[in-house]
C-alpha cells in the first residue's frame, strides 16, 4: 500500500458514490450505459472469485464486496427500478457490448500469469476492464448532453486508473521484480480511451461552460 495506492481506491470509490449518489437521490440514470455497467458487474465477478478463499486483509475484503454489491445494484436499479429504469437512454446506448467480452476471454486463455481458472479469470476481468468504459464514452458523444454528476463520474473512473498507473511506478523502483505487464498494458490502454474526455473536462471547468463532447 502507498499513496498512490489508496488514492487511486478512494478515487475509484468516489466514482461509484457519484453514481449511487445520481441513482439513488436524483432517481436518474440518464447519460449512463447500461452496457458500461454490465460489463463492469462481470469484470468484479470474475476478478474476486477468490473473495472467500484467498484472504488479504480486511481492507482488501471490504473493498472487493463494495465493488462487488454496488456493480450489481446500479445494474439492478437502472433495469428493474420502476422509476429509475424510466430515464434509462437505451436509443442511444446501442454499443454491442458483446463484442467486447469474447475477445477479451480469448486474450485472457492465450495471455495469463498461470494457465488456472481463477488466473485466466482474472486476466479476462483486467482485460475487459480496460475497455468497458467505451459504450459509456460512445453514449456521451452520442447524447451530448452531460450533466454535472455523469461528468464527474466518468472523471474520477479516469483519474483513478491514472493514479494507479502512478502507483505501478512507485511500486517498480521501490519493490524489487515488480512485474506485471498484463495490469500495465491493460492499464495504459484504459487511460488512453480517457484521453479525449480528460481534454473536454478540464476544458469546461476551465471555461466554466457546460461539458460536450464532439460528435
Amino acid at each position: 500500500m502507498n499513496v498512490f495506492r489508496l488514492a487511486g481506491d478512494m478515487t475509484h470509490l468516489l466514482s461509484v458514490v457519484v453514481l449511487l449518489l445520481k441513482i439513488h437521490t436524483i432517481k436518474s440514470c440518464a447519460g449512463i450505459s447500461l452496457k458500461t455497467q454490465e460489463l463492469y458487474a462481470l469484470v468484479f465477478a470474475a476478478r474476486y472469485l477468490d473473495l472467500f478463499v484467498h484472504f488479504v486483509s480486511l481492507y482488501n475484503t471490504v473493498m472487493k464486496l463494495v465493488f462487488l454489491a454496488s456493480s450489481f445494484s446500479i445494474v439492478w436499479y437502472m433495469k428493474w427500478h420502476k422509476i429509475v429504469r424510466r430515464t434509462y437512454d437505451k436509443d442511444h446506448d446501442t454499443f454491442r457490448h458483446y463484442v467486447l467480452v469474447l475477445p477479451c476471454l480469448f486474450l485472457a486463455l492465450l495471455i495469463n500469469e498461470k494457465f488456472t481458472f481463477r488466473e485466466v479469470m482474472w486476466a479476462f476481468s483486467i482485460y475487459l476492464e480496460a475497455v468497458a468504459i467505451f459504450p459509456q464514452l460512445v453514449l456521451l458523444q452520442r447524447t451530448r448532453n452531460i450533466d454535472n454528476l455523469t461528468g464527474q463520474y466518468v472523471f474520477f473512473l479516469g483519474a483513478y486508473r491514472v493514479l494507479y498507473i502512478l502507483n505501478w511506478i512507485y511500486r517498480y523502483f521501490t519493490e524489487p521484480h515488480f512485474v506485471h505487464w498484463i495490469s500495465w498494458v491493460a492499464g495504459i490502454v484504459q487511460t488512453l480511451l480517457y484521453a479525449d474526455f480528460f481534454y473536454y473536462y478540464i476544458m469546461s471547468w476551465k471555461n466554466n461552460v457546460k461539458l460536450e463532447l464532439p460528435a
